[in-house]
């Protein structure tokens, strides 16, 4: 059920201008039905977060989700990147520019799009939205698309704790918010659970409505050395595209990091591979996936639709298997603990 892609990277400008180029045309695409005979082209737009595609975590796990989509279910596909610090206006124009131009389902990568979709969403009631990690849009044509992230967190604090030698560790969230605090309390319990007198440095890199913390690998590396030098010997992050700044840090110190969303191993420098004991995988790509599909068939649902450990909509990479294994046993049997209500994961 879980793929691997393979992801290349395009440029904001030639994506705007291919899609300019499809965009001319003006005719709405309606879903079809999955009725058969005389099914219509199902066009699917994506919104990418700050980062985009090539972050090599969250947002390339949306893609792989949309292109599985167009491989599995021959649907023609749409993605437009973010910019940096860009006003809300432009999130709202994206969103727009996917909705008027017959691509449908469209799917808003992040919680950052929250405003703009509550606004885009009314103006179009037949097009059928998803966004990733926001349960505050109410409406029957929006589906959200939301994860038990403080679950998958709780077993990489847990294998950090059996890993560390010197029972100090680190994590280093994005930005500073409830989104990202549910990464921070899942993960300072898994720890806790191993190590309850650890300690534990945690560092953000923007707060508020800054989202550069998710795209600053320069700060990521500059926090996790600042936490490798104070005594923290594996650091987990929750920070998209900065993550990699971490793992630069962990060569320069030659100490341990644990990745996020997507299985990081995979997509790591050689010099990072052996430092990289696990990720929390978030299947962002099952959800993008799903919701696509259920579209196409017709049988897509407003309202949140929620991944966690029991249907393994989050978990943990097994990839280092020199690494991960010998933790292996100690993790499912948390994991399994979890998935019984015997442990609650605090989310806050």
């Amino acid at each position: 059920m879980r793929r691997a892609f393979k992801i290349s990277a395009v440029t904001l400008t030639s994506a705007v201008l291919a899609f300019g180029a499809s965009a001319c045309g003006g005719k709405k695409v309606e879903s079809g039905s999955g009725s058969g005979g005389g099914k219509k082209t199902v066009k699917v737009g994506l919104a990418f977060d700050i980062g985009g595609r090539g972050d090599k975590s969250f947002n390339d796990a949306a893609y792989a989700g949309l292109e599985k989509a167009k491989n599995d279910l021959n649907v023609d596909i749409k993605d437009l990147e973010a910019k940096k610090d860009e006003p809300e206006g432009d999130k709202v124009q994206r969103l727009e520019l996917l909705a008027k131009s017959g691509y449908n389902p469209v799917v808003a990568v992040g919680y950052a799009y929250a405003g703009a979709l509550g606004k885009v969403a009314k103006n179009y009631p037949n097009v059928k939205f998803a966004i990733v990690d926001d349960a505050s849009i109410k409406a029957d044509n929006v589906t959200n698309l939301v994860f038990a992230e403080e679950q998958g967190s709780f077993l990489v604090g847990a294998a950090a704790a059996l890993k560390s030698k010197t029972g100090h560790v680190g994590f280093i969230g994005g930005v500073d918010t409830p989104l990202i605090k549910k990464f921070e309390a899942g993960y300072v319990a898994g720890v806790k659970k191993v190590k309850p007198d650890a300690k534990i440095e945690i560092n953000y890199i923007s707060r508020g409505t800054d989202f550069s913390g998710f795209a600053d690998p320069a700060k990521g590396k500059t926090i996790a050395e600042g936490q490798y030098d104070k005594g923290a010997d594996v650091v987990y992050h929750a920070a998209g595209l900065s993550g990699v700044g971490l793992f630069q840090a962990a060569v320069a110190k030659k100490k341990y990091a644990i990745g996020v969303d997507s299985d990081q191993y995979l997509t790591a420098d050689a010099a990072a591979k052996p430092l990289i004991i696990t990720s929390m995988i978030k299947r962002v790509d099952t959800a993008v996936f799903n919701f696509v599909k259920q579209t196409s068939d017709g049988t897509v649902k407003g309202g949140p639709e929620t991944f966690d450990l029991k249907d393994d909509g989050v978990g943990y990479s097994t990839s280092n298997a020199a690494e991960i294994d010998p933790l292996k046993a100690k993790l499912d049997e948390y994991k399994q603990q979890i998935i019984d209500g015997k442990i609650t994961v605090p989310s806050k």
